[in-house]
């Protein structure tokens, strides 16, 4: 099991991730709370991390925080809530936020969340409602995210080319249909924002109450 990994990072294009560890590159996914706390590219980072093994592939996962891979789990032994739910809750709402929507039976907050309709979000509130006092009692750990690294350049005016599509993309693969990405990405676009800037703009608009 790979539980922990620290290394570089070589590419981020939401929701993956590329990270060299002592030369080997190691292919993450993660949700965008995680990506908005990451440093750039050339910087060093340490992720906590979930593997999960099938049969026709081994898939990895990052998190900034313990409490959101233990999260992560907890969702992941809901009846009918895979890994790509999973990081679509984590990216639209912290751990925080969501076990306040748990706790609350707030139902139309998690049916914002793409591939959550009602069933299921009742289904999350059953299941869940009991497992996660351990999660909340970690809320007051620190990120393991670091910055040292490389000295990679600082950023420069202007939204980087290509942070729009991409933006869609990590909408679409957070489980978004393609026309509501563009249009979600494109509503949180001024032109002069990142990837990441987008996608945080998009999802805060989709999961305002």
């Amino acid at each position: 099991m790979i539980g922990r990994l620290r290394g570089q990072i070589l590419r981020k294009q939401p929701p993956h991730l590329l990270l060299d560890v002592n030369g080997v590159g190691y292919e993450l996914e993660a949700p965008m709370s995680t990506f908005y706390e990451l440093p750039p590219v050339g910087n060093t980072v340490t992720l906590i991390t979930h593997l999960t093994v099938r049969e026709d592939a081994h898939n990895l996962y990052g998190f900034a925080r313990e409490r959101d891979r233990d999260l992560f789990r907890a969702l992941l032994k809901v009846s009918g809530i895979g890994a790509r739910i999973g990081l679509a809750i984590l990216s639209g709402m912290d751990t925080a936020r969501f076990i306040a929507c748990v706790e609350q039976e707030d139902i139309s907050a998690l049916t914002r969340v793409p591939g959550i309709g009602t069933k299921t979000a009742q289904r999350l509130v059953v299941e869940l409602r009991d497992r996660l006092e351990g999660i909340g009692a970690g809320f007051a750990t620190a990120t393991t995210l670091g910055t040292a690294g490389s000295g990679a350049a600082p950023g420069v005016p202007g939204s980087p080319p290509g942070a729009l599509p991409d933006a869609v993309s990590a909408l679409i693969a957070l489980g978004y249909k393609p026309a509501d990405a563009n249009r979600m990405a494109r509503a949180a676009d001024d032109g002069a924002k990142t990837s990441e800037e987008i996608i945080r703009g998009a999802l805060r608009a989709v999961n305002m109450p």
